[in-house]
């Protein structure tokens, strides 16, 4: 994993050497309105809402706390992908009930200092050709168009699922590179115990931990693998990317979707932001494997989750639909190898919908009970309801 250069500081320390930091006139408040704490919360400065002076670039700012003068992680986002930065990302620390001042400095002329890129994405056509990313806490994959034809084929190796693997870590830093390398060496290596962790989530034909379906009556019917990729970005704070999907069949209905996917720091669960067109409505499901574990719906707060026995451990899966847009859950349970889910049906607003979807693995000792996951969950919805407010002046 190779490190980038960002003008930063990072977490726990202070840095007021490398950054020049001249004042620009950009000054930022956040603002947290709930009575909890916030961190490992993105910021997002969109460059159309700065009024730049003459000569002064976007791409060479940095966040410095008005109070500490300390100089913040943050991280440049080309959306629109035209080779430009668009978007400035960076996450604050506020106490309950609090707001921060926060200065966009120049950094023009300065070396910039050395963060790991902790979210992490990338098409792997050494493994046939999967998509896989990750953070400091979660990594996961999904499967592309070779290995559906070798599936199709009748060739041995070969997946078809549009369902989401889980990897399941238990360390901080990358590790997608290191697995895929070992089990290049010796296939099969990352389906084994170690101190990092293993792949040991079965996916097959089911959701995984977020895939989509479309419901016609009984039947939840969905795509196939994806069809093409797009990185957009990997860093200290996110990693986003585009999975396209050929259109499908649902019972008549042909189904189209185009999946927005990014990953933040901190965060235990991926955002999906999902263009589709064919149907008012889309399901994300979490696969119930033996069907041995203890599903929560909790429809009105937007939210559902299964903690499950898992190997010799305990695994918590969940997907929080924000803004009131959870449509309904559904405990699906058939004969059907693989075809077990826990469902959100989600509402499908001009053509888009948003979920969020990820775990709790108990091995990497963060969330040891159903009890403690099922709370990061509901801080997690919380959070995402009421997101942090940010004013420029």
């Amino acid at each position: 994993m190779k490190n980038i250069l960002f003008c930063a500081l990072l977490t726990g320390a202070f840095f007021t050497q490398s950054c020049k930091q001249e004042a620009s006139g950009h000054i930022l408040t956040v603002k947290n309105t709930l009575d909890v704490s916030r961190s490992n919360e993105t910021v997002e400065i969109k460059k159309s809402d700065l009024t730049l002076k003459e000569g002064e670039s976007f791409e060479k700012l940095a966040v410095q706390d008005a109070t500490t003068k300390a100089i913040l992680v943050s991280q440049f986002v080309d959306e629109d992908q035209d080779g430009n930065a668009d978007v400035l990302l960076f996450q604050p620390e506020l106490a309950a009930k609090s707001e921060k001042q926060f200065k966009l400095v120049s950094s023009q002329g300065t070396k910039g200092q050395e963060v790991t890129a902790y979210c992490y994405s990338r098409f792997v056509p050494e493994r046939t050709d999967d998509y896989a990313w990750e953070n400091n806490k979660v990594a996961f994959r999904t499967y592309g168009p070779v290995a559906q034809k070798m599936v199709e084929d009748g060739t041995k190796g070969g997946t078809l699922s549009s369902g989401i693997d889980a990897w399941l870590k238990k360390v901080d830093y990358p590790i997608i590179n290191k697995w895929y390398a070992k089990n290049h060496k010796s296939p099969g290596a990352y389906h084994l115990p170690s101190p990092e962790g293993l792949d040991n989530f079965h996916v097959g034909v089911s959701r995984g931990v977020g895939g989509t379906a479309v419901k016609i009556d009984t039947t939840y019917y969905v795509s196939k693998n994806f069809t093409d990729w797009k990185v957009i970005t990997t860093g200290p704070i996110r990693t986003s990317f585009i999975l396209d999907y050929a259109d499908w069949d649902a019972n008549g209905k042909t189904i189209s979707e185009k999946k927005y996917i990014s990953l933040d720091y901190g965060s235990n669960l991926t955002k999906y932001e999902i263009e589709v067109a064919g149907t008012n409505s889309i399901s994300s499901g979490l696969t119930l494997h033996e069907n041995d574990g203890v599903p929560t719906e909790n429809t009105e707060a937007g939210w559902v989750s299964y903690w499950e026995p898992h190997g010799d451990s305990e695994l918590g899966t969940a997907i929080v639909v924000p803004n009131g847009n959870m449509i309904s859950s559904e405990y699906f349970v058939t004969g059907l190898t693989d075809q077990s889910n826990l469902y959100a049906q989600i509402k499908v607003n001009q053509g888009k919908v948003v979920f969020y979807s990820g775990y709790g693995w108990k091995e990497a000792n963060e969330f040891t009970t159903k009890e403690s996951w099922e709370n990061y969950v509901k801080d997690f919805t919380l959070k995402i309801n009421n997101p942090l407010e940010i004013s420029l002046n």
